[in-house]
């Protein structure tokens, strides 16, 4: 049995509510991955008397294609959709059997006006959390419009056209045979890729609102939520809804729940946010702020969207260490999340840089999977929880550089080692690997701001004890902000007390 019980058991819920049958068309081999295959979808067939299986051959083999019962739906899985990936092959059996996916009208249109034959692959890594977003979105998709099809491939199952490909980094798509994009996307961003842009004069002709919230992450999802129940008039423009919390596997400390994971989380805030009546706009970045008759905020494609009140809750990204080689190997062999790239090094050599408690988390989760790891410390004691750092120690796999000053990244096509300077000594030594995984913190997302609001020498924006800015009207919320903690559940406080303070502000003035 490839399913154990507990997954059988609420599988079997989801089987009730297939609409019509479904065929799962299978090309196996003789190969273990393939009887793996050939078993779970044999599983699946003694489950539901709607699904049925008949052997073929596929492009790949192992893999199997969802399909209408004589109609080709363009879904295809190669390799077998466990892990994270398993809600990704349900959720395509539902859509398949006829129940309608849950996106937003206006997407389902822009989907089924696309013209053209669109060949999507993607290449995942079933602990990646990050894939599913992309293979879910491509399958919608392809249910959507006969000219659209898509195939997920496991690297793990397809080493060698992985290798060939020089994929080092998952998710990666392509289309029609050319490389599409790299890491998470939303169907949104999927079809603002294909060409479907936002009209910035449609949204320069908005109303202003009461409040205007710039950034869809835990800060910013908070402050909406919390103004919009005021009874105000609440807008949220965002690059991507989640924000950094979208490359969060898993969240541990966020109180009253055990477990979760950054993209459930975001969904939830997301689902929050549209219960009220918020003006979302995502897909747009800011570009400049300005305090006139009202505040207003250019976007990156000309559009000028205007509040009585502004709350900004750009968040954080991750730190560069700003070598050379770093952004000329990026997704080639320099990475920035473990859990998604970990398993495209099984086998090699790699590097974590920082040793705090992501870099030494990192670290101990890639010794599980990787050859050897070294991990290159700048200072001269890791900065790491002693738990953390008991652990890495007791593994045989793992070689700690403390004051190690990363010099550079090297490589030809793709990374093959890292030279550091030993602070101690002023030695440079040269340490030949595959990978290098840059752990080193966070820079908060507010260069947009340039000279216009007060911010601290780390590009920190200055807050009072209401979440007010230097600039009359503007609040900010989150790790933009000069915050001592960087946190999800401190942002989203912080996200309330700026909304809080908006209101007030709009009371007195």
């Amino acid at each position: 049995m490839i399913l154990d019980a507990d997954i059988k058991a609420q599988l079997n819920q989801y089987l009730q509510l297939l609409e019509n049958d479904v065929l799962l068309k299978v090309s196996a081999g003789s190969d273990q991955l393939s009887n793996d295959m050939l078993a779970l979808v044999d599983e699946l067939a003694t489950m539901s008397s709607k699904i049925k299986v008949e052997k073929t051959t596929l492009e790949r083999t192992p893999s199997f294609s969802v399909n209408r019962i004589g109609e080709d739906s363009g879904i295809a899985f190669a390799g077998i959709p466990l892990g994270h990936e398993f809600t990704s092959f349900v959720l395509a059996l539902l859509q398949v059997s006829g129940r309608p996916p849950k996106v937003d009208q206006k997407l389902i249109d822009q989907i089924k006006s696309i013209k053209g034959e669109y060949h999507f692959v993607t290449y995942v890594s079933l602990t990646c959390h990050n894939c599913p977003d992309v293979v879910q979105a491509l399958n919608i998709m392809s249910v959507l419009n006969p000219d659209i099809s898509h195939t997920m491939i496991d690297g793990a199952a397809f080493k060698e056209e992985v290798e060939s490909k020089g994929i080092m980094a998952v998710p990666t798509v392509f289309l029609n045979g050319e490389t599409f994009g790299s890491g998470r996307m939303t169907l949104e961003e999927i079809l603002a890729k294909m060409g479907s842009t936002s009209d910035a004069s449609e949204l320069s002709d908005k109303e202003p609102y009461d409040v205007l919230v710039v950034g869809g992450g835990p800060a910013g999802a908070s402050a909406a939520i919390y103004a919009a129940r005021k009874g105000i008039r609440t807008g949220i423009v965002a690059e991507r809804f989640g924000g950094q919390i979208m490359d969060t596997l898993g969240i541990e400390n966020f109180i009253s729940v055990k477990y979760t994971e950054g993209p459930k989380l975001a969904a939830s805030l997301e689902e929050h946010v549209k219960h009220y009546n918020v003006d979302v706009m995502n897909l747009q970045r800011a570009k400049s702020i300005e305090k006139k008759d009202f505040i207003e905020v250019e976007l990156e494609n000309g559009a000028v969207l205007k509040g009585k009140t502004v709350i900004l809750s750009t968040g954080a990204r991750w730190r560069n260490i700003g070598v050379p080689g770093e952004a000329e190997f990026k997704n080639k062999g320099v990475a920035y999340c473990p859990h998604c790239d970990g398993p495209l090094f099984e086998g090699k050599d790699v590097a974590v840089i920082g040793g705090g408690n992501s870099g030494i988390e990192a670290a101990i989760d890639l010794a599980g999977i990787v050859k050897h790891v070294t991990v290159l410390e700048f200072a001269s004691e890791l900065k790491a929880d002693s738990v953390l750092q008991d652990r890495l120690y007791s593994l045989p796999n793992v070689t700690v550089l403390k004051n190690a000053q990363t010099k550079e990244i090297t490589g030809t096509d793709k990374v093959n080692g890292i030279t550091y300077i030993d602070r101690a000594t002023g030695e440079e030594h040269h340490v030949e690997l595959q990978g290098v995984f840059v752990q080193i913190g966070l820079v908060p997302n507010t260069d947009w701001l340039s000279d216009t609001i007060e911010r601290n020498k780390m590009g920190e924006i200055v807050i009072d004890k209401h979440g007010a800015t230097s600039i009359p009207g503007v609040f900010a919320a989150g790790d933009c902000t000069d915050a001592a903690y960087k946190q999800i559940i401190i942002s989203m406080g912080s996200g309330a007390t700026a909304a809080l303070g908006a209101f007030d502000y709009l009371i007195r003035n």
